[in-house]
């Protein structure tokens, strides 16, 4: 059994896939790997996911301290960034094999 952030998981795997599982949350961090995103960036780039859904998908990731939440400014309207935390970044390998190996399914078994 594994714990992680008060969560058990049966194994490795499924604790892996408890932080990054999902339609959406694997989606967010490829686009995070990359550059520093406001939170309408992120909407704009994902234009099926639904705001209250990019926002629990965010909050959950962050809980789990995979991403980082910055806001700039004290009154409206605020400037809200996300990005990978330290810990965050070490999932970059991970996220780029998935996305390769979904570019290599297209291109070979579509």
């Amino acid at each position: 059994m594994h714990t992680f952030k008060g969560k058990d998981y049966p194994c490795c795997t499924s604790l892996t896939m408890g932080v990054i599982g999902g339609k959406w949350k694997c989606v967010i961090l490829f686009y995070l790997s990359q550059e520093t995103l406001r939170y309408n960036e992120l909407r704009k780039k994902m234009p099926k996911v639904t705001e209250r859904t990019l926002s629990l998908q965010l909050k959950a990731l962050e809980e789990d301290g995979v991403i980082k939440r910055r806001v700039y400014t004290s009154k409206p309207p605020l400037k809200v960034e996300y990005s990978l935390t330290e810990f965050g970044e070490t999932l970059k390998p991970l996220v780029i094999s998935i996305a390769e190996w979904g570019d290599y399914a297209v291109k070979n078994y579509s």
